[in-house]
């Protein structure tokens, strides 16, 4: 059923949602292999869709590790709900990632360990993927990480005009094969 869920919304609204399947298991493992979940406090997930970053990240996580979802897909938002909705320390956001410190001050975060990304860069309006950017860079700590995925390499030199340090892993196991940006303030 996810999967038809997931190409509804992509028809719908193609330039925020950016494929037309959820991402594989195996792209989801790589997403959070670099996460020290033993200590970290706070981690930010933007465009989480049906779950399929969030549900490592629940297995993953302390209890105590908040995990804030910020979606601004209805029908995503309602599935989360629905899912993770009455999780302790897991709050789900219908908004959009550009008002991150907004949520994480209304929640008591004074900085992200790890930020990580579904949202399609490549489809999204420059304006907003810039906002995101500079806000995502001021939220995470001096030794936090901004982990996201696109389809090609396209955006890695744009990437780089926010981060100062990128590792890039190819995960071919993924419709279509992805590459997996960690980067570093």
């Amino acid at each position: 059923m996810i999967p038809l869920q997931f190409f509804t919304q992509y028809m719908k609204h193609p330039r925020s949602v950016g494929a037309i399947l959820p991402s594989s298991r195996q792209l989801a493992e790589q997403m959070v292999a670099s996460i020290r979940f033993e200590s970290t406090d706070c981690i930010v997930e933007y465009g989480p869709g049906t779950g399929v970053f969030t549900e490592q990240l629940i297995q993953k996580k302390r209890n105590s590790t908040k995990l804030l979802l910020f979606e601004n897909n209805r029908g995503f938002y309602e599935l989360l709900q629905q899912k993770y909705g009455d999780m302790d320390n897991v709050h789900i956001i219908f908004d959009s990632a550009e008002r991150v410190a907004h949520y994480l001050n209304k929640y008591g975060v004074e900085q992200v360990d790890y930020i990580v990304s579904g949202l399609p860069f490549a489809s999204l309006p420059k304006e907003v993927s810039e906002r995101i950017l500079r806000e995502t860079k001021k939220v995470l700590g001096q030794d936090g990480v901004f982990i996201t995925f696109q389809y090609t390499r396209f955006k890695q030199k744009y990437l780089h005009s926010f981060f100062t340090s990128i590792q890039v892993d190819k995960v071919l196991r993924n419709a279509p094969p992805a590459f997996v940006f960690k980067c570093i303030q």
